[in-house]
């Protein structure tokens, strides 16, 4: 079976010949063809030439038997779109993501344009279209997007986030504000899909990078209900994985949005987690980023321990707990790759 067959039968829980493998940010800064590159370009002028991103999104499908192409982009583009531009700051101050002005009032709310979403963000479908091209049908082409309450987290935060103290505010306190402004963002989000979906991906990962931000009784409110909109407004039985960083406790809330497949990170017991889920949704997960750093032997021992205990179980993705590092191996990508083909079927 090709890795596309194979990828899309573990989405609906079916046999395959063996677990399909990717990983998370794997088409980055482990890479040395990846630095490489970035001693010419910048990341957002790799992220916006579909040529650039077409490169990039292939490096590691050249050096790897990967199951699937995740395209080469940031979740920070909606917020661009919308008119509120992101950079990186200079490592010599701190480094990480800084918004180009802060989203702290409703009249700069209301100043998002969500218009022309489609002209804005045209090079994405045009890099998922060259890559389709290069990979042909027989590998997966993945597109993402971030959840609404994680690009509202960015935008309110001015960057990288620290409380969410600016968003949860705006939720407590101006539930009308917040509401507008999950509103813009959510409807960008679903023109962003469906432009991705329009140029041929297979499936799209919803990133909700901020979700364990939000109490427990109140993940539907803040976050969910969002993603569940966006969900609804995707073809019928378009696969949607969800990625909710430290909410996987809220299983029942996350299987109502939709969601296909659930990417769990390393700290949930992954084979008890599928036993409880409902029979249509998968799972995808979830080793340590961890090893990646560590021995061959490790990255052998943890990947087959995770498969023994997951065989049997139709509908496993295998993948990183969290985004590969930039200190991983790219040696022990392949062994984990290897390990992977190595093993009986799932």
């Amino acid at each position: 079976m090709t890795s596309r067959e194979r990828f899309l039968a573990s989405i609906r829980r079916q046999p395959t010949d063996r677990t399909p493998v990717w990983v998370m940010r794997q088409a980055g800064r482990y890479l040395p063809e990846y630095r490489k590159l970035k001693e010419k370009y910048s990341f957002i002028e790799m992220a916006q030439t579909p040529e650039l991103a077409t490169e990039v999104t292939l490096q590691p499908l050249k050096r790897f038997p990967l199951d699937a192409a995740i395209i080469f982009s940031d979740i920070l583009i909606i917020p661009e779109a919308l008119g509120q531009p992101y950079h990186f700051r200079d490592k010599a101050k701190g480094g990480g993501i800084a918004m180009d002005y802060l989203l702290d009032s409703e009249a700069k709310i209301d100043a998002l344009d969500a218009s022309g979403i489609e002209e804005k963000l045209a090079y994405l479908p045009a890099a998922l279209r060259m890559t389709r091209q290069e990979i042909g049908e027989d590998k997966t082409l993945l597109g993402f997007g971030g959840s609404p309450w994680t690009l509202a987290a960015y935008m309110t935060e001015g960057g990288s986030l620290k409380d969410l103290a600016a968003l949860k505010s705006l939720f407590y306190s101006e539930p009308a504000v917040f509401e507008k402004l999950m509103h813009k963002v959510t409807d960008a989000v679903i023109d962003l899909f469906k432009m991705q979906i329009e140029a041929g991906i297979d499936a799209v990962q919803i990133f909700d990078s901020a979700g364990a931000y939000c109490p427990s009784h109140q993940y539907e409110a803040m976050s969910l209900k969002w993603i569940k909109k966006i969900t609804d407004s995707l073809p019928a039985d378009f696969p949607v994985i969800i990625f909710a960083k430290g909410m996987a406790h809220q299983k029942d809330a996350l299987c109502a949005t939709g969601a296909s497949v659930l990417s769990i990170d390393w700290t949930i017991d992954l084979p008890s987690y599928y036993d409880s889920l409902p029979d249509n949704v998968a799972v995808q997960g979830n080793l340590d980023p961890l090893i990646l750093t560590s021995s061959a032997d490790v990255v052998r021992t943890e990947t087959r321990l995770l498969l023994e205990k997951m065989k049997g179980r139709h509908g496993h993705i295998l993948n990183l707990g969290h985004g590969i590092l930039p200190s991983a191996k790219p040696e022990n990508m392949q062994v984990l790759c290897e390990t992977v083909a190595a093993c009986a079927p799932s």
